[in-house]
């Protein structure tokens, strides 16, 4: 596994995938995804939920690469659900410690962004005025953490 899917992300995202796709195709090599299935299923979370300005999308990225590599099948126990809840929890505590929030749009606060669905153009202005790469960065950095201290069968 390699252990550093942070600058993947970024390229993803400087390339001009939203930020839930940047950090979900970053890490198909590890979740075995299909690079085009990944960046379809991962397309609505960007901009917080679609540009709504919910959860992050680097966030959301990360729940499900943790999904696909940790979470509840066919067959689980409450106790399996519990420990998968309690991994998320954890994940995003840690995102939460360096930026107090998982909510797009408490982490864009003091920005002129707004929740049209219509994405703003990728330029250089909108990438010197956006934090949103670092949140990429930080997503796929804890993943890489966890997923160095947590090994999986897949």
């Amino acid at each position: 596994m390699e252990y550093c899917h942070a600058d993947k992300a970024c390229e993803l995202f400087a390339g001009g995938l939203n930020c839930a796709q940047s950090v979900f195709v970053a890490f198909t090599d590890v979740t075995g995804i299909d690079k085009d299935l990944a960046m379809r299923l991962s397309s609505s979370f960007g901009g917080g939920m679609g540009r709504m300005r919910e959860v992050c999308g680097a966030c959301s990225a990360m729940f499900m690469v943790a999904g696909i590599l940790y979470g509840t099948g066919e067959g689980f126990s409450h106790e399996d659900k519990t420990m998968h809840y309690e991994r998320i929890q954890y994940l995003a505590a840690q995102f939460k410690e360096k930026y107090d929030t998982i909510v797009c749009r408490e982490l864009l606060k003091g920005l002129s962004v707004t929740s049209t669905p219509e994405p703003e153009k990728r330029t250089e202005k909108y990438y010197k005025a956006r934090p949103c790469i670092r949140f990429v960065r930080t997503a796929a950095e804890i993943l890489d953490k966890y997923i160095y201290d947590n090994p999986t069968k897949l």
